[in-house]
């Protein structure tokens, strides 16, 4: 598959009341959206072979859909940290944050590696990232040991202050897909929790809040 039978293909897709509603309902910025729903991109990416140089191209394109299937066409194991570190940086939205963390990034042996210096940027969606990363590898990554997720609970503990929304929100999923995993990090979670519920910030103490209803409704 070439770069330009896949623009071909969303240009064809295109639906400009979706592309009005990406911007209006959901947030997303669209001056370089086509107006594709994300079904018929991940249709259309389950067609193609892995192709790390297709997706490279895909990116460099800079069209929202053309990155999206960029994320779902790429060879996680051909990822570098650089390659990683380049495209947070461009992140310009939750979506392509959260998709790149939950569709690819988690599948790298470099996942890890990055969540401690993302969290740590203050740009929006670099900290959101390692904090997706969190959420996203407490759902995929079945080998890790419970200490890799208590670590990872510390740093977005750390960062619970942020009054950014995106990150806000970021950091409460973080939280509670930790404590979805096992018993022993349930209560890690819960404890977590208690130690935001008593924070000055009303950010961490929402976070507190939500981690806590949602534990409840787990049992």
């Amino acid at each position: 598959m070439t770069l330009q039978e896949c623009l071909d293909f969303l240009a064809r897709e295109a639906d400009p009341v979706f592309r009005a509603q990406l911007s209006e309902r959901f947030g997303i910025p669209n001056e370089n959206a086509f107006g594709v729903p994300m079904g018929r991109i991940k249709a259309f990416a389950r067609k193609a072979a892995k192709d790390h140089a297709l997706a490279a191209a895909l990116w460099e394109s800079g069209h929202y859909e053309a990155r999206l299937l960029a994320i779902h066409v790429d060879d996680p194991a051909q990822l570098t940290p650089e390659q990683m570190d380049a495209w947070v940086a461009e992140f310009d939205n939750w979506a392509i944050c959260d998709t790149a963390c939950f569709a690819l990034f988690d599948r790298t042996v470099h996942a890890w590696g990055r969540v401690p210096a993302w969290i740590a940027a203050e740009t929006l969606y670099t900290r959101r990232a390692g904090l997706a990363l969190i959420w996203a590898l407490s759902r995929h990554d079945k080998r890790a040991p419970d200490s890799a997720f208590t670590d990872a609970l510390a740093l977005a503990e750390g960062v619970a202050d942020d009054p950014r929304p995106h990150v806000q929100k970021a950091v409460s999923m973080a939280i509670r897909a930790v404590g979805k995993r096992n018993d022993a990090l349930d209560a890690a979670t819960r404890a977590s929790a208690k130690r935001l519920e008593v924070r000055q910030a009303p950010a961490a103490r929402r976070t507190a809040r939500e981690v806590l209803r949602a534990l409840q409704r787990n049992g």
